[in-house]
């Protein structure tokens, strides 16, 4: 997901898509199941529901999955 930039070391990602955000944080087991989340409504970005699985996440963003939110660090990632 990193590119490498000029210098050759890896650059931050820009963005994230809300189905590899959930997988990378652990909330779901495999893409399947983030697939089927997504699809069925129970996720929210910026208060708003969302989806679309591959939907680009920006740092900033504001998710709501199973009664928790979190926020989109892409340094973290």
């Amino acid at each position: 997901m990193n590119v490498p930039s000029e210098s050759g070391s890896p650059s931050r990602p820009i963005s994230v898509r809300l189905d590899d955000f959930l997988k990378l944080q652990g909330l779901v087991g495999t893409g399947g199941e983030a697939k089927v989340r997504i699809q069925a409504g129970e996720v929210k970005v910026n208060d708003m529901v969302e989806t679309r699985r591959r939907k680009q996440l920006s740092e900033g963003d504001r998710i709501e999955f199973d009664g928790n939110d979190y926020l989109v660090e892409l340094n973290d990632l």
